[in-house]
């Protein structure tokens, strides 16, 4: 699109505010549920090979998590300044931002694939320990090198969607990430137990879902979402698109990779007292998801309105913006709050709990879950610095909560009064965070937000 065509005023920058965090949130909000759930049934097939090969994909998982925060920090960064050049009316700006997202998910395709291709053996190995186990190594290797070699759906997938949520059309990528969620549950069964391909399978289930969603969402930027260009031919490679990119997407790809660091340390004092306090922790981690991931679907939507209204220079909009997405997201998480602190046992059962697990996961449940509604704040305020082009303020944030807070407190509390303390480090953790991520938004605020002239 020409800069010097007048198009029509996008909906971000007219419609109600609260009418439009739904309708840009709530499709996003139910593809993230869609993904928890996938998440847990995809463990449940993997499981039912054999607990070897439960353990391989596990060992597996640090790799595809960080191929998963390239590709989404990336995502954050083409998010941020696509909706802001198209809220500016910069249509070229916002084309060469996105066709350098095309350039850069290649380019992280390539990186991954010969990663994978190299040394996913040797870390999945290296990741055994002692008493290495042949057969956990070797579904470990044939699942991580597939899903590497693989993995150019899973990284063009995510900027083709990051594209779709700038203009708005949220509903394109839910649809998306639904049918790439369900192709991959129906594939699962169907390659591990009728062509008896194991971990194979699992894995080619995986790619497959992301291949297909990835032509979806190709599909959808091309024929649906008239307000981007998508022509690598005329859009060469910039140096300012990429720096624009990753000046936001850089610190989102670190703070994805803080998470297996923060993972991997409380492992370790959780396994000083027992294995079981290590599956009540991995449990956790997957139950927790049906109650963040709406509001990470929350945090999508509001990052485009943020970024779009402060290219339009609207700071009314941009302020309702945030009150809205801190009302909701607080509701969300109180909501998770009183189931957890209500039905931890119900939550803890769909796990085949033994009672030790039971023992130690009923009170670490509820625990955790009293930081749920400050963690909640702590999302929001990061979606603004993203949309804001600060995202390093959200790196920050996320190094202090994860490993000088988080980690530290959970080592002190071990040491003075054993297993049932550590949990309370995650309510430390998010009160801290919040106080630092307060003293970061009142600066932004005065600095960018303030000054803007309606």
């Amino acid at each position: 699109m020409s800069e010097n065509v007048k198009a029509p005023e996008n909906k971000m920058g007219v419609q109600p505010v609260g009418k439009l965090i739904l309708s840009m949130s709530v499709p996003m909000m139910i593809s993230m549920l869609v993904l928890a759930l996938y998440n847990i049934v995809d463990s449940i097939f993997v499981s039912m090979i054999s607990e070897n090969a439960l353990t391989a994909v596990s060992l597996a998982f640090p790799i595809q998590n960080l191929m998963i925060a390239v590709s989404t920090g990336t995502g954050v960064g083409i998010n941020a300044f696509v909706s802001k050049y198209l809220g500016a009316k910069e249509y070229e700006k916002a084309n060469s931002i996105a066709n350098n997202g095309i350039y850069l998910a290649i380019f992280s395709y390539i990186g991954f694939a010969l990663f994978c291709g190299f040394f996913g053996g040797p870390l999945i190995r290296a990741m055994a320990g002692e008493g290495e186990n042949a057969e956990i190594i070797a579904y470990g290797t044939e699942y991580i090198r597939i899903v590497g070699l693989m993995s150019f759906g899973l990284f063009i997938q995510m900027v083709m969607e990051r594209l779709i949520q700038s203009t708005g059309k949220t509903l394109y990528s839910m649809i998306t990430q639904i049918t790439g969620a369900v192709i991959n549950i129906i594939l699962d069964p169907i390659f591990i137990f009728t062509f008896d391909l194991g971990v194979v399978g699992a894995a080619l289930a995986t790619v497959l879902g992301q291949i297909l969603a990835c032509g979806l969402a190709i599909w959808f930027n091309l024929k649906k979402n008239p307000e981007l260009t998508i022509s690598l031919k005329k859009y060469r490679l910039s140096g300012k698109a990429v720096r624009d990119i990753y000046s936001v997407g850089i610190p989102s790809i670190v703070m994805g990779s803080i998470g297996s660091l923060m993972t991997f340390g409380m492992n370790r004092i959780l396994m000083g007292f027992t294995s079981t306090a290590a599956a009540v922790f991995g449990v956790y981690f997957k139950v927790q998801s049906f109650v963040f991931m709406p509001v990470f679907g929350l945090n999508n939507g509001i990052v485009p309105i943020i970024a779009y209204n402060y290219g339009a220079r609207k700071r009314s909009r941009i302020m309702e913006t945030m009150k809205l997405g801190l009302t909701y997201a607080g509701i969300i998480m109180l909501v998770g709050t009183v189931v957890f602190q209500i039905f931890p046992e119900l939550l803890l059962s769909m796990f085949n709990p033994t009672p030790a697990m039971l023992e130690i996961g009923v009170p670490a449940l509820r625990i955790i879950s009293l930081s749920f509604i400050c963690a909640a704040v702590g999302i929001v305020f990061t979606s603004v610095f993203q949309a804001l082009g600060n995202g390093m303020l959200s790196l920050i944030a996320s190094i202090i909560r994860q490993l000088v807070v988080l980690l530290p407190a959970a080592y002190i509390l071990s040491s003075l009064w054993g297993l049932s303390a550590i949990w309370w480090s995650f309510l430390i953790a998010e009160v801290v965070c919040i106080l630092v991520l307060s003293v970061f938004m009142r600066n932004l605020y005065n600095k960018k937000i303030k000054t803007i002239e309606e």
